[in-house]
């Protein structure tokens, strides 16, 4: 029997947490160790685990980074870190590469055909254009936070209150995206403008919570486009924004060091992201083309509700 991309997903989702599990018991909701870098003791299990946490949550709308912070608390595996979680984006780059390389090929080609013709006003050329400019904001945004302010982003903004809070905040805005976007526009009425816009919605990942597809495609909706043209430009987007963090964070993590966990423990987390990744990916673009988001705008409502619940009945710590 074959399985199909969605029984493939959901096979491996539960092989992974049961693994998990039995391999590493786990105080749920445990406050002993909640603030402890789960990079240090971490087994392959448990990165296979949070790899599929960073695949099927680094594409949908509901935020990667917020998933892999409070989910490794919220079990008491304590945070994972900033280091450990852009790496294993490398392994949903992976995966974007692999799933558009068609495509991203015929823009390059394209583009660079009407360079060679001085033809500025060719449909590739200004995608890419887009995508190159739109990149800038949250390339500059990034470097300004990590150069003078990575001390405050790592004890304020990345607190579970703040990732909740962003998650909600989102669902709004996500919510009103939807309701008045006039999803006119398919792929081939892309153009530099959009990527630009767009661009300055990818910024707002640098919160905790908000979630880069989330931004981007509630950015996409804004402008009028359609809910899979809106998703699938935001993945091509992302390609040189995800690339860059996860190369910088790296490079420091090998000038550190892995802690007790090994580089077969980050690779494992990074080949489990790649393979959770490219299922959703195929999944949430399949799903846009007949469906609305707002699954995802009540998902983000609920998950930032609970966790402020958690902090408030004490059961997680607001660290």
């Amino acid at each position: 029997m074959v399985l199909s991309k969605r029984q493939l997903f959901v096979l491996l989702t539960a092989t992974s947490t049961v693994i998990s599990v039995a391999v590493s018991p786990i105080p749920a909701f445990s406050q002993t160790d909640a603030t402890a870098n789960v990079a240090s003791g971490m087994n392959v299990w448990q990165a296979i685990f949070l790899g599929f946490v960073q695949g099927a949550t680094e594409f949908l709308p509901i935020s990667s980074t917020a998933h892999l912070k409070a989910v490794p608390v919220m079990l008491g595996w304590g945070d994972p870190g900033v280091a450990f979680t852009a790496v294993i984006q490398l392994g949903s780059i992976a995966a974007i590469l692999w799933y558009f390389w068609g495509l991203l090929m015929e823009v390059i080609k394209g583009a660079t055909s009407a360079i060679a013709r001085s033809d500025y006003e060719d449909n590739n050329f200004r995608i890419a254009l887009g995508i190159a400019i739109g990149t800038l904001p949250i390339v500059f945004l990034g470097l300004l936070i990590k150069s003078f302010f990575s001390q405050f982003y790592d004890a304020n903004l990345r607190s579970m209150g703040a990732i909740a809070i962003a998650s909600i905040f989102m669902s709004l805005l996500m919510g009103l995206a939807e309701k008045v976007g006039e999803r006119k526009r398919g792929f081939d009425k892309l153009g530099m403008n959009d990527g630009i816009l767009m661009g300055f919605a990818q910024a707002f990942a640098l919160v905790p919570g908000s979630s880069r597809s989330g931004s981007t495609l509630t950015g996409g909706l804004f402008i009028g486009l359609e809910r899979e043209t809106a998703a699938r430009f935001s993945f091509l987007l992302g390609i040189p924004a995800i690339t860059l963090s996860g190369l910088v964070e790296l490079k420091d993590l090998l000038s550190t060091g892995i802690g007790d966990a090994g580089i077969i423990t980050l690779i494992a987390g990074i080949i489990s992201s790649a393979i959770f990744s490219y299922l959703a990916i195929d999944w949430l673009l399949r799903f846009l083309q007949t469906r609305s988001i707002w699954v995802f705008v009540w998902y983000r409502l609920i998950f930032g509700v609970v966790i402020l619940g958690a902090i408030g009945t004490q059961l997680i710590n607001n660290s």
